[in-house]
């Protein structure tokens, strides 16, 4: 309310010097201050209730996550774009990130299917692929088990294309072909070697 009467104010003593300026005598130094205006010489003002055009703001489409971390016990790592975190009930896991799991770690990650994947100790596992459209319920699932093991609970996306959903390891591809499997790959010292 201040900030208003501040401003009426000041108006007011804009207007009313701008009157006196006119008022004085022709001889009188240059005031800085512009004489008043009549009504009919300003410009008619914007109405307020009228709103401003406002540019339209293209849209941000975010990519959708291809799941969540349920839990995250012990030792365990999500490395994006070779940056190692801490993941914690919560965390997205996208794809192409990697799990990592040291002797004391595990963790469940849920995807946007319903597919569960439990990794366990001393695991490395990539999301090489993984797209879902729940319209259609089509897309496509690839993991890379690099070593170590991992449970896999399938979702949506294997019961209907289970052709599109593949565990690599690096001596075989596991085809899916029933609804909960596990599945492991011998350590891998050069594996581990090369993470950040």
């Amino acid at each position: 309310m201040r900030c208003v009467a501040a401003l009426v104010t000041a108006a007011g003593l804009l207007a009313a010097a701008g009157a006196l300026a006119q008022t004085t005598a022709p001889t009188a130094a240059p005031s800085a201050i512009p004489p008043a205006t009549s009504a009919s010489d300003a410009t008619p003002a914007t109405p307020l209730s009228s709103p401003l055009p406002v540019p339209p703001v293209p849209a941000v489409v975010m990519p959708l996550r291809s799941g969540t971390f349920k839990a995250a016990e012990g030792d365990v790592a999500v490395i994006r774009a070779r940056v190692r975190s801490r993941p914690v009930p919560g965390t997205a896991l996208d794809e192409g990130d990697r799990i990592v799991t040291g002797e004391s770690g595990s963790a469940v990650v849920t995807l946007r299917d319903g597919t569960v994947l439990t990794v366990g100790p001393n695991a490395v596992v990539d999301l090489s692929r993984f797209s879902f459209e729940p319209t259609t319920q089509r897309g496509q699932f690839l993991v890379n088990l690099m070593e170590g093991s991992i449970r896999v609970v399938t979702g949506l996306l294997a019961r209907i294309n289970p052709e599109l959903f593949k565990v690599h390891t690096p001596t075989s591809v596991v085809g899916v072909r029933g609804t909960d499997f596990i599945v492991e790959a011998a350590p891998n010292p050069d594996v581990r070697k090369a993470l950040p």
